[in-house]
């Protein structure tokens, strides 16, 4: 993918697919700290231990039909390439948090994209989903 725009398209399409009703995205650059962090967290159906073991594995999904799972995997990679690394929780019922961390002036990092496009573009698409999105700037208001 070619910006972290498309990664949180698809990490949330992931999230929908699990019967979440809210998704909350949060995007935090630090220039200080020479990090970009991007939090994506749901309420959809979440991981058992075993699940989550393979989460990152690009050849295991539970989607029927495919044969691979890239979205988690390419997010990390995309992570790591930029010197930084992704975490993930989740649990059955209660969802799924990514934390993913950049960093911010890494020439390997990916640019933002269209982040706030992308968030419309989904409340568009899934208006019975909650979205929260949020983009701050340390040092700076939130946006």
């Amino acid at each position: 993918m070619q910006d972290l725009a498309l990664h949180i398209l698809d990490l949330a399409d992931n999230s929908l697919r699990a019967g979440a009703t809210r998704i909350r995205v949060r995007v935090v650059e630090d220039p200080a700290a020479d990090r970009l962090e991007v939090e994506i967290s749901d309420n959809g159906r979440g991981m058992d231990r075993k699940t989550l073991a393979r989460a990152l594995d690009p050849f295991f999904t539970t989607k029927p039909g495919k044969p691979v799972g890239l979205g988690l995997a390419l997010f990390a990679q995309a992570a790591r390439e930029s010197g930084g690394q992704l975490e993930v929780e989740s649990s059955p019922r209660r969802g799924t948090s990514l934390k993913a961390v950049f960093g911010l002036r890494h020439p390997d990092r990916k640019p933002l994209g269209d982040l706030p496009g992308t968030i419309d573009l989904l409340k568009q698409a899934h208006p019975r989903v909650a979205f929260d999105f949020d983009y701050r700037k340390r040092g700076g208001e939130a946006k």
